[in-house]
């Protein structure tokens, strides 16, 4: 089965969705473009937006009240000791009324500045979760990328082979097994080249999804790069700054000091309330006996209220209130401990992704010495074409792995800071900084190319 259709078919979309009129894209573009089109972030900000209108819903309950009502109503009366009437009687009035004394409302103000804090926090979360998301899919989709390349890079050395190896059978100087070895090989190169085009095009859309536009060029990590480790080196530090700076830490110290004010709301409902209250009011025809009368009136005095039995029901709440207060003070310390656990794990992961890398480049120089010394050997006769393939295989694998090393360590490192509460779009730029545009990228070394056709090896005999 030929799979040269299926192949030119994910190969033309993958070369149309890099030719798009989008420009080249670094990192911090798509932040950008992701802040502007996330959903989640436009979310957060929506409910940003509404939590904010709870502190002057909360104060308005401390502010003057104002209202006014009139009454039409037509009458008709009928007694016996005066002729029946027929009349409309009118009242307007307006009242006024201002709080001087109610503690629970003003409890109920600071608990909504608190809530506003809390959506501050959750907003900050969410975009600084957006850095994470934004950076994790921009590399999937370069490791996706190099797959592709590294694929390719060994499906072009892998078709040298077979070619050669098909020549050499022609003159006599290879057995069949050569040549069947190099197409195996190529088969299934081919096998996996469709597989990685179809992961950089799911690749490419998720990116896609998340900026809101199409994926243009990519820019790619400078080679040679050298990543830095941690800043501060300690472990402690990361884990004692999730603990006191993790956005979700404060999000569970605002939720537990509301938690805490709520006790007080509940207990202060047991206190007097005192109002101003007032009113200014007219009337017209107002009763039977005044028809035909119009009167004015206005009254101004202090209204007070004090609760002196309620069924209980404040003592329940205040003991619901303590308790739900208790489970925001365990909730506080579980939030905690994931921080610091969290931190202790994107550290050891950050230092064990550097150390990977440095065995990579020393595996990526070792591989290189031996597929150089692979061919000289097949060129000389004491190595045959699956040594040579085997060690092609080896270089393009360790190059492929090194460079998704290396992006683990940049997304580690971002991850490192969210759990700390530090991370920020500067963060980000830094990490942009060590890419460049892939024209200015130098391309990667290529193996040699295989012995020339018909170049016999020393001490082979011709086929029979």
């Amino acid at each position: 089965m030929s799979y040269g259709p299926l192949v030119a078919v994910l190969a033309a979309i993958a070369g149309l969705a890099a030719a798009t009129p989008a420009a080249a894209l670094d990192l911090m573009q798509a932040w950008r473009d992701a802040l502007a089109n996330d959903t989640q972030v436009a979310s957060a900000r929506a409910q940003l937006e509404a939590i904010r209108e709870r502190v002057p819903q909360a104060r308005a309950a401390l502010l003057p009240q104002v209202g006014a009502g009139a009454t039409v109503a037509e009458q008709y009366v009928d007694t016996n000791v005066a002729p029946a009437r027929d009349f409309t009687s009118q009242n307007y009035a307006i009242q006024l009324s201002y709080p001087l004394y109610r503690r629970p409302d003003v409890e109920l103000l600071e608990q909504s500045k608190l809530q506003a804090v809390l959506g501050e926090a959750q907003f900050a979360q969410v975009q600084q979760d957006l850095i994470v998301r934004v950076a994790q899919a921009y590399f999937d989709t370069l490791a996706a990328q190099d797959n592709v390349t590294t694929i390719r890079a060994q499906k072009r050395a892998i078709s040298e082979q077979l070619a050669a190896a098909k020549r050499n059978f022609e003159v006599g100087t290879a057995t069949i097994t050569d040549q069947q070895e190099a197409q195996a090989r190529y088969d299934l190169t081919v096998a996996q080249e469709i597989a990685a085009l179809n992961e950089l095009e799911v690749r490419r859309a998720a990116l896609a999804q998340l900026i809101g536009r199409p994926v243009g060029e990519l820019d790619v990590l400078r080679p040679g790069v050298t990543l830095q480790g941690a800043q501060p080196s300690r472990e402690a530090d990361w884990t004692e700054g999730a603990r006191r700076d993790n956005h979700a830490v404060r999000q569970a110290q605002i939720a537990s000091e509301i938690a805490r004010r709520e006790i007080d709301r509940q207990r202060f409902a047991r206190h007097p309330t005192v109002d101003v209250v007032g009113s200014v009011g007219h009337a017209r025809n107002s009763s039977v006996n005044f028809v035909g009368v119009r009167s004015n009136s206005a009254t101004v005095g202090l209204q007070l209220a004090i609760p002196i039995y309620t069924g209980g029901a404040i003592d329940a709440r205040e003991r619901e209130a303590a308790a739900l207060h208790s489970q925001s003070l365990a909730d506080l310390e579980t939030t905690r401990r994931a921080a610091e656990q969290g931190a202790r794990q994107a550290f050891l992961g950050l230092n064990s992704g550097l150390g990977q890398v440095r065995a990579l480049e020393a595996a990526e120089r070792s591989s290189q010495l031996a597929l150089d010394s692979n061919l000289l050997g097949y060129q000389v006769g004491v190595r045959i074409n699956i040594d040579v393939l085997n060690a092609q295989q080896q270089l393009f694998s360790t190059r492929r792995d090194l460079a998704r090393a290396r992006y683990d360590v940049l997304v580690n490192g971002l991850q490192l800071k969210a759990t700390a509460g530090t991370l920020d779009e500067e963060d980000l730029r830094k990490v942009d900084a060590l890419l460049v545009p892939v024209a200015s990228a130098p391309p990667e070394p290529q193996p040699s190319p295989a012995r020339p056709s018909g170049e016999r090896r020393p001490g082979s005999t011709p086929r029979r």
